[in-house]
């Protein structure tokens, strides 16, 4: 004998599963989180303030 499947559940089932997929795509695609971009963006200004400080005077 088959098994009952709740329609509505099902359903909701396959939507999560879609946008999850989803989800992952566009975190590949798109790529860094908001603390990945702070931290590059502080490495970079600490990098230009060290070479900052090597430079000499003209």
């Amino acid at each position: 004998m088959a098994e009952v499947v709740n329609l509505r559940t099902a359903k909701k089932r396959l939507a999560r599963a879609k946008d999850a997929a989803q989800g992952e795509s566009n975190a590949v695609k798109f790529g860094r989180t908001k603390t990945q971009k702070r931290f590059e963006k502080a490495e970079a200004a600490r990098a230009k303030a060290a070479l900052d400080g090597h430079r000499r005077d003209p």
